[in-house]
């Protein structure tokens, strides 16, 4: 499918038709991730699901500098203790 790349305001863009995006289950609206590789623009949905972290996941993606050690406070004292 061709399709031109056009001037809107200080903007460039392409107009990406309907049965494009059904195809690609990109909502209008939706957040997409544009890369360049090997001269070929590419799009893609970004999936941002709210609400569903992986606390695995996510620590493992913290720099090592930025990782504490477990801190000895001694023993329990008083309610302290679960």
């Amino acid at each position: 499918m061709l399709s031109r790349v056009q001037k809107w305001g200080n903007s460039q863009g392409v107009r990406i038709p309907k049965n494009l995006l059904e195809h690609s289950r990109i909502k209008i609206g939706a957040e997409v991730d544009i890369t360049v590789h090997e001269g070929k623009i590419i799009v893609k949905p970004v999936n941002n699901i709210r609400g569903k972290y992986d606390i695995h996941d996510l620590a493992g993606r913290m720099p090592q500098q930025c990782r504490l050690d477990e801190e000895d406070w001694g023993i329990p004292v008083g309610c302290e203790e679960w």
